[in-house]
């Protein structure tokens, strides 16, 4: 019997529902943004982002538990964070906020979505919308709050890579 053969190295494919997630995150980065700024009611930064062309890509119910749950606990999720910055949340570039917000979230409530995984997709927002080098600030924010948010399941990785 000859050997199975062997998969390519390559990064992996998202699957349509990551996908999906990513494009959430995205537009309810852009209506938090649009909240922090403006600081409009969120039933109509809602529907403003619904109406998005490209809305139709986006996982609607993850769009929804990021747009409402941020703004709903963004005094509780900022108090998270807080331990964490080095200058006030209120101090901060709106969208960097906005990232960390939707991080900071994902790692209290997704417990579906691995910690790094949400680390991870708030490095990549911030790189891709933040500034020069907020991804890195997001990173170590979002490192660091981890430990207190999913201490379990940072403390299995870290005992994890130890073993390994």
């Amino acid at each position: 019997m000859s050997p199975a053969p062997k998969k390519p190295n390559g990064p992996k494919r998202p699957s349509a529902a990551n996908v999906a997630r990513r494009h959430a995150r995205q537009v309810a980065l852009q209506g938090l943004y649009e909240w922090l700024v403006s600081g409009t009611e969120a039933g109509v930064i809602d529907a403003h982002m619904r109406e998005q062309d490209d809305f139709s890509k986006a996982d609607a119910a993850h769009f929804d538990a990021l747009l409402h749950g941020c703004i709903a606990e963004a005094a509780d999720l900022d108090t998270v964070l807080a331990r964490h910055v080095d200058r006030q949340t209120s101090q901060l570039s709106p969208v960097e906020h906005a990232v960390l917000l939707i991080g900071a979230y994902e790692l209290k409530h997704c417990i579906d979505v691995p910690y790094k995984v949400a680390i991870n997709e708030a490095v990549e927002l911030a790189k891709n919308f933040g500034g020069t080098d907020g991804h890195k600030y997001v990173n170590g924010v979002l490192d660091k709050a981890a430990a207190d948010l999913r201490s379990v399941e940072v403390n299995a990785a870290r005992e994890a890579r130890r073993a390994g």
